[in-house]
């Protein structure tokens, strides 16, 4: 018997090894900017990354489009990366009519992977790059999930930057967010050694989320540009009940639009690609 025992707790000493070995490297939801780049060059689009440096945190991200048009950004959500907008940077109807840009928000994909930040810092960090690629064109920017929240306060942070907000099934309530108070345990303790690649930052950053979500109260009455709301009307994750506050709040913006798809769940950017393709390309 004592055999036994010592034989499961060296085999669950193994497992355990191995998984802490293995977490740190899977499910990072990234991948390589030659192998990106092959796969785009495939679908006959260019693709270019580049990484800026803002006050000691690395930028990342991705660009498809002419120089000449105007700029379309992505904020993805949590976890994720850039490409979580792979299909839309390809996409030829949208190469027509705007550059494109994809981030890597702080903390994911390749900007300081492992890293999150609270809405307020990540603002900080991407801010410059909207002045580094100002090309005299209008811009516009569009988020997913966290990336919702995260485009408000990049809007709120940049006045008479954007011609244009589009909010993609947007977590902006903090009356809709659950307390998880499980969260901490996990990134302030060792356990978070156990838990895999990006779902790290994630964990960490949904935590920050209950309190940044109050504090961006605030900003939504400095935002003036139109503004449209994507949402699934069966999403769980993020309950639609997140488009009424936004549009409650947006007192200034010049034009509040709402498409409510029935049925659908939070992952319409991939779902419901050609119906929120439709409402981008009415932008400009």
């Amino acid at each position: 018997m004592k055999k036994i025992i010592m034989k499961m707790f060296w085999a669950t000493g193994i497992i355990l090894l191995l998984w802490l070995v293995l977490a740190q490297s899977c499910m990072t939801m990234r991948q390589p900017d030659a192998e990106a780049k092959k796969k785009f060059k495939e679908a006959g689009v260019e693709l270019t990354t580049a990484s800026i440096l803002v006050d000691g945190h690395h930028l990342h991200y991705a660009q498809t489009g002419s120089d000449s048009l105007p700029t379309l950004f992505f904020v993805h959500g949590t976890p994720g990366s850039w490409d979580a907008f792979a299909n839309y940077l390809k996409d030829k109807d949208l190469l027509e009519k705007f550059r494109m840009v994809s981030i890597d928000r702080p903390g994911f994909g390749y900007s300081d992977f492992g890293k999150p930040e609270h809405l307020a810092e990540q603002s900080k960090i991407i801010s410059p790059l909207f002045t580094l690629l100002d090309n005299r064109k209008p811009m516009y920017i569009v988020g997913h999930s966290l990336g919702g929240p995260m485009v408000v306060k990049l809007v709120a942070d940049n006045p008479k930057t954007f011609s244009g907000m589009v909010i993609i099934s947007g977590s902006i309530d903090p009356a809709e967010e659950k307390p998880e108070k499980w969260r901490p345990i996990l990134y302030k303790t060792p356990l978070t050694y156990f838990v895999p690649g990006a779902l790290r930052p994630s964990n960490e950053e949904l935590w920050y989320l209950k309190k940044d979500l109050v504090d961006l109260k605030k900003d939504f009455p400095k935002i003036t540009c139109p503004t449209y709301f994507i949402h699934g009307a069966a999403d769980t994750w993020v309950p639609p009940a997140n488009v009424e506050y936004g549009k409650k709040l947006l007192v200034h913006s010049s034009h509040i639009e709402e498409l409510l798809i029935p049925g659908a769940n939070h992952f319409i950017p991939w779902t419901k690609f050609n119906q929120i393709k439709q409402v981008l390309l009415k932008l400009y």
